[in-house]
Order: C-alpha cells, then sequence, then structure tokens
C-alpha cells in the first residue's frame, strides 16, 4: 500500500522549488481541482483534499521563518502536525533539528512526506494517525502550518497546542487569515507576503503570519 501512495504521488505531482522557499523542493500539483477530485477529496467525501500536493501559505511562511531563524529548531526535537507536503518538516531537518516528526491523517501525504525528504536529502520520520487527543510525546518545539481552516479542527488543534506548550514546547503557528485562528492566544512573529496557486485562495498573494502560542490566558481586552 505504501509502494501504491508513492507511485500515485510521483505520477500526479512534479518536483519543483516551493516559491517562498526554494530552497526547498516538493512534489507538487499543476491543477488542483483535477487532483481533488481523482483521490475523491470532494466536500462530499470522507477523503481528506490533497494538502500535501501544494504549498499552501501557512505553511511555507512557517517554512520561511524556520529558515531563516534556524536557532528555534537547531540541536531541537521537532513535531510538525498536519504536516501535510512535509514542508515546515523539512524545512526543520535542513536547519539543523536533532529529530523530526511529521504526522498526517492521509496516508497519500505520508508517503508525499517521505518521498519529499528523501528530495532534499534530509531524515524525517512520516507518521500516519490522529494524535491531537494525545500529547506532543517530548519534543521541544511544535509546528503547525494552515491548520485553523474549520471550527472543529481549530478546538481541537489548540487543545493539543496548549498542552504541548504548558509542558514546555515551543509553538509556532503560520496562519493566512483564517476564521478560526484565535489570535487572542498568539503573539506576532513575522508577516511575509506569500505566493499561492489561485486556483486554492483565489489569490496569487496571501499575507500570512508565523504567531507563537502563549501558554497563558487570552489577552484582557483593552
Amino acid at each position: 500500500m505504501s509502494e501504491l501512495n508513492s507511485t500515485f504521488v510521483r505520477l500526479h505531482a512534479r518536483l519543483t522549488p516551493v516559491p517562498f522557499v526554494p530552497e526547498v523542493r516538493l512534489h507538487q500539483a499543476d491543477e488542483p481541482i483535477g487532483l481533488w477530485e481523482l483521490t475523491e477529496g470532494e466536500f462530499r467525501s470522507d477523503q481528506p483534499p490533497p494538502f500535501w500536493a501544494f504549498a499552501w501559505a501557512g505553511g511555507q511562511a512557517l517554512a520561511r521563518y524556520v529558515t531563516d531563524h534556524a536557532e528555534l529548531v537547531t540541536g531541537r526535537r521537532v513535531l510538525d502536525l498536519a504536516s501535510g507536503s512535509g514542508l515546515v518538516a523539512i524545512a526543520a531537518a535542513r536547519a539543523g533539528a536533532t529529530a523530526v516528526r511529521a504526522v498526517e491523517v492521509d496516508e497519500l501525504a505520508v508517503a508525499a512526506v517521505a518521498l519529499n525528504a528523501e528530495a532534499n536529502g534530509v531524515r524525517v520520520d512520516a507518521e500516519f494517525g490522529d494524535i491531537l487527543d494525545g500529547d506532543a510525546g517530548g519534543a521541544e518545539v511544535v509546528l503547525a502550518g494552515d491548520v485553523f481552516y474549520s471550527e472543529a479542527m481549530a478546538r481541537r488543534m489548540l487543545r493539543f497546542l496548549l498542552r504541548a506548550a504548558r509542558g514546555g514546547a515551543r509553538v509556532l503557528v503560520g496562519d493566512p487569515g483564517r476564521a478560526f485562528l484565535p489570535r487572542d492566544r498568539f503573539d506576532e512573529l513575522a508577516a511575509y507576503d506569500v505566493p499561492v496557486p489561485p486556483a486554492l485562495e483565489s489569490v496569487t498573494v496571501k499575507r500570512t503570519t508565523v504567531w507563537e502560542l502563549r501558554p497563558g490566558l487570552p489577552k484582557a481586552d483593552s
């Protein structure tokens, strides 16, 4: 099954540089809608859309930040949640992380992460599973790109990230203005204008912010 997934990724995505992080190459799809239909990922289906096949704005911004601030991850154990293509995980590995664990609930994404890590000459442990009801497994840095896209996902993700932060991990997220990001719990670290596929975002550039989670209570209204 794993080899079938790897073959699918190779057939339907080309290895090309990431627009905002050209130091990293990923297997990326040229045309999103056809691939979405091919993986049965339309909204009426239980299958997830092919997040692995595109460099989403949140992940690009977070990977750029990690690349430019290698001290964040150098010598540390890193967890990349909802890894998609593995872009953020690969950036962390390139920046000198001791170990990088990339977790996904889509088996095709796990295959893509493994292929992309190999193509970039780094070690990433790609893992299939939903760990949001658990803990960060000893990670010292937790990274999550573009994970606040739905209310249900945002609630589960925030609970997990808060547990990780309160356990001592630094928690960073990349977000292009999704509606369900609880901004009052985060501090802004950087903001970028990130190129994105118009077919996915209806624009060619998304203003995207890298945030760090505060483990305490939300800021009081001023």
